[in-house]
């Protein structure tokens, strides 16, 4: 059996990946770019203007490929000089599926032999 501690200290596959994401704080608003995203929550680039802090609530629009749109809840974990770490609170239902084909496929590309 695994216990609290050790959740807490494992961590989610994270696919590196490049994209376009929008983050909303109230009546602030800030575009910036996806590092990497697991199945907990998403690394982007601290924006330049950056007024958020760890505890700090979001709404996430994650603009992935030309074909792939999920908004999203998520709570600003970490603040570095150069990144944000935010982790989801809520995931419409709709939006699962979507998410989770997208880290699947990058788990399936990384079990490949030779990958």
């Amino acid at each position: 059996m695994v216990d609290d501690s050790e959740l807490q200290r494992s961590r989610h596959t994270r696919m590196p990946i490049r994209s376009t994401v929008l983050v909303c704080k109230g009546a602030n608003a800030w575009a910036s770019e996806i590092e990497n995203i697991s199945a907990t929550g998403v690394l982007i680039t601290r924006p330049e203007d950056w007024a958020g802090r760890a505890g700090d609530s979001c709404a996430l629009d994650l603009l992935i490929g030309e074909d792939l749109h999920i908004h999203l809840e998520a709570t600003v974990v970490r603040v570095t000089p150069h990144h944000v770490g935010l982790a989801y609170t809520h995931i419409p239902e709709d939006k699962e599926a979507a998410l989770w084909s997208l880290l699947g496929r990058y788990a399936d590309h990384l079990e490949r032999p030779g990958s």
